[in-house]
């Protein structure tokens, strides 16, 4: 009977260990950006300085892992102050009438080991479509002061901006293809 309580104890204590479903993003350690053609000569980056993201996944290779981010449109930045006044404009991101990118994944399937793909909507300018993303998973360690599990990820992917209705600009002067890329750390909650 001890060792019947015992075994049940340990596998409680194991699935609490890794069943912690809700991974909080550790900001330090993550990065978001984007980037477009100029001239076909050219690329252009941004950053998305203001941005948040949460994980939930049951399983220990993140198989069926869901993932929610959005990101503050106004604190983008391309190093570049007219450009960035620009984007905040009606006919970019619309900032006043849409202050926020979203984008909640759907679905997620294994196509490799660490390689996924990621299906979800993203929603800019109150436009939302479905995107599919590269989903890699970098690795796993645990924090060694918190002794939190702790994952990495990133995810890369290309979308159209006219599709949702950012820039009226023909695509030879900047690009129609806006390539995204995302990558971060989250610790176990």
């Amino acid at each position: 009977m001890k060792q019947a309580i015992l075994f049940a104890f340990a596998l409680l204590i194991s699935t609490i260990t890794f069943g912690q479903s809700a991974w909080a993003l550790d900001k330090v350690h993550a990065k978001m950006t984007f980037t477009v053609t100029h001239l076909g000569i050219s690329e252009v980056d941004g950053v998305f300085k203001s941005f948040d993201a949460k994980l939930t996944s049951s399983k220990e290779d993140f198989s069926d892992a869901a993932f929610e981010l959005n990101a503050d449109l106004s604190q983008v930045t391309t190093n570049n102050e007219m450009r960035d006044g620009h984007l905040k404009k009606a006919d970019m991101f619309d900032v006043e009438k849409h202050p926020t990118m979203t984008f909640k994944s759907t679905g997620i399937s294994k196509v490799a080991d660490k390689k996924f793909k990621l299906t979800g909507d993203l929603t800019m300018k109150g436009v939302t479509k479905s995107v599919t993303l590269d989903l890699t998973l970098i690795g796993t360690a645990v924090d060694q002061r918190s002794q939190k599990k702790m994952v990495g990820f990133k995810a890369t992917g290309t979308i159209k901006r006219t599709d949702f209705g950012v820039g009226g600009m023909p695509f030879m002067v900047v690009s129609e293809d806006v390539e995204l890329r995302a990558s971060g750390e989250f610790k176990a909650n």
